[in-house]
């Protein structure tokens, strides 16, 4: 068994999440007996890098089965979540800990992989994807680092592991993961090995499925800053490939958002930054949400997105009322961000642009609000006038409602009924 070389000046001991008693009780209970249990990956990271930890993963020298006997003797819940490739999810006091048996690949196809378990720490961290997610934390809190990760926190730098080809033939999904953890935690410009091996290994892509893609895609563009990413993307390659629509629209808007999004409090948008960034056109965008087998709430975003119409400074309040009335909310609202982020400017700018700037600010504000109203007439109010049912009724009833919307809502139903007498 390979030891580590523990890194004395890093440790994750002073962390709120790593002295909950709950990982306590789950450390010392895998630790016992000839067990050795560590954290592993993100917790490490993110703690190192000053930022949250949500999640709490454990790698193992024990076996599953070994696993979920001593949880169980402890009353602790055991869940074989992963157990083909070695992991059990624990859960104590509702406290969740995926634990996951030291592995070695056996075979690997650019999609899944086959595995033997080991007990051999360094073979384990050889087979992970960055070195930043290879670092480990012993039951004390010690940083333990045998990918020279450390330094590549330090210095911002988003490297695989290895040969960078090898990692990436392993599993091609890690090239759009390359390009995410760049997005979230890279300075400066990516390794450029890794830029390399992911031009060269690109077309694996087309082995992964549409859900897989499309997850660690959406995870990318819903970084705080996914615009450095999406540059060096279409620099190699790869987004065009996965995203051909995005080849003559562009993904410079992407930047304005990320702008205007921090000054206005916009949360970050995955949706919202894929239609920045694809042209609005109905047809294409249906094509792309059965390609990359968007959800049906997304592929209605983008069909939203499309039938909305291109929204200037200079509309009307009272006219952006009857669009959204026709087109709806959400493709409206998606609409003025896109051209609000693109006319943001600074404090120094002329006035025209800052007055265009407002205009449009004020114009989201109102689209936001937005309630639909309620046309006050139906088929029975017609009826009752004496009509009769049938396709006539159907075209006075659209007839009166156009009336309406033109009117800005305001005739009532005694005067909509008043008005059927003219038609």
């Amino acid at each position: 068994m390979t030891d580590a070389r523990p890194a004395a000046e890093a440790s994750v001991a002073g962390e709120t999440w790593f002295q909950a008693p709950e990982l306590t009780r789950v450390l010392e209970l895998l630790n016992r007996d000839g067990g050795e249990t560590r954290i592993a990956g993100g917790a490490v990271r993110n703690s190192l890098m000053g930022l949250p930890v949500h999640d709490v993963d454990l790698a193992t020298t024990l076996l599953p089965a070994d696993v979920t006997a001593r949880a169980e003797e402890e009353g602790i819940k055991a869940v074989p979540t992963g157990i083909e490739h070695g992991t059990v999810t624990l859960v104590a006091n509702g406290a969740v800990f995926e634990v996951t048996t030291l592995r070695r690949d056996v075979e690997t196809d650019g999609r899944r992989a086959v595995v033997a378990f080991s007990d051999d720490w360094q073979e384990d961290a050889n087979r992970r994807d960055l070195s930043i997610n290879g670092l480990y934390a012993d039951r004390h809190g010690r940083v333990i680092d045998l990918v020279d990760g450390l330094k590549d926190i330090e210095s911002g730098t988003v490297r695989f592991i290895g040969d960078a080809s090898q990692r990436i033939a392993e599993d091609y999904l890690r090239i759009l993961r390359f390009f995410r953890f760049f997005a979230l935690y890279g300075r400066f410009r990516p390794d450029a090995d890794g830029l390399r091996a992911c031009a060269r290994g690109k077309d694996g892509l087309k082995t992964l499925s549409a859900e897989r893609v499309w997850s660690e895609m959406k995870k990318l563009l819903a970084a705080p800053d996914p615009g450095r990413a999406l540059l060096w993307m279409r620099q190699v390659g790869v987004l065009t490939d996965i995203l051909p629509e995005t080849e003559k629209w562009g993904i410079d808007t992407v930047p304005a958002l990320v702008e205007a999004g921090r000054a206005l409090g916009w949360k970050p948008d995955a949706m919202l930054r894929l239609a920045a960034i694809v042209p609005p056109d109905a047809e294409r965008l249906q094509a792309l949400a059965g390609r990359l087998r968007l959800s049906k709430s997304e592929a209605a975003f983008l069909q939203d997105y499309a039938a909305a119409p291109a929204i200037g400074e200079s509309l009307a309040g009272t006219a952006l009322d009857r669009i959204l009335y026709r087109h709806g909310r959400q493709g409206v609202v998606t609409r003025l961000r896109i051209a609000l982020a693109n006319a943001w400017v600074d404090l120094e700018a002329p006035p025209a642009a800052r007055e265009k700037m407002m205009a449009l600010q004020a114009l989201l504000k109102r689209a936001e609000a937005f309630e639909k109203p309620q046309f006050p007439l139906n088929g029975a109010d017609l009826i009752a006038t004496g009509m009769s049912a049938g396709p006539k009724l159907g075209e006075t009833l659209s007839a009166l409602e156009q009336i309406w919307v033109e009117k800005n809502f305001h005739p009532t139903k005694a005067d909509l009924l008043e008005r059927l007498k003219t038609l």
